[in-house]
């Protein structure tokens, strides 16, 4: 890609008109397309931007809580993973394998290792990742900002 997307920021969205940012959107999902512009997340935008596709107009300061989700985000963009965000399911992403996918094959929640977590919240995130017909995955950061993803499913017996 020639010239680098430009991307504004309108309160808490980043937009861009370009035709790269059109174009972008088409073949890698980066952003949605509305009204003849992409808007992008916060992590989309800031992701373009290190891998010096785009340029921003204000810099993007992450708050300390969202630092964990954009390093799990950046990774499975980095796999060729398309993360959106998974508000409805209750999760913090939505996970599309192939840009064409039509549904996401995984939700995926981030957890810190220090992070206590209830089997009881376990059970339900799979229950809601198997009535939605999606994989559960839980991705945990550790201190030297590592991940390690679990795959768990729902099981009847």
């Amino acid at each position: 890609m020639k010239n680098k997307i430009e991307i504004m920021q309108s309160g808490n969205r980043f937009l861009s008109a370009s035709p790269q940012s059109i174009t972008l959107q088409k073949s890698r999902r980066f952003g949605e397309f509305k009204n003849k512009k992409v808007i992008y997340s916060k992590f989309e935008a800031l992701y373009l931007q290190e891998k010096n596709r785009a340029i921003l107009k204000k810099p993007i300061k992450l708050k300390k809580s969202e630092h964990k989700e954009y390093l799990i985000y950046k990774d499975l963009r980095d796999k060729t993973m398309i993360p959106k965000t998974a508000l409805k399911f209750g999760a913090d992403f939505r996970i599309y394998d192939k840009p064409n996918a039509s549904h996401a094959k995984y939700i995926i929640y981030v957890l810190d290792e220090k992070e206590k977590v209830k089997i009881k919240d376990i059970a339900a995130k799979t229950r809601i990742a198997h009535s939605t017909k999606k994989e559960l995955l839980i991705a945990v950061v550790d201190d030297e900002e590592d991940i390690t993803y679990y795959n768990l499913n729902w099981k009847k017996m």
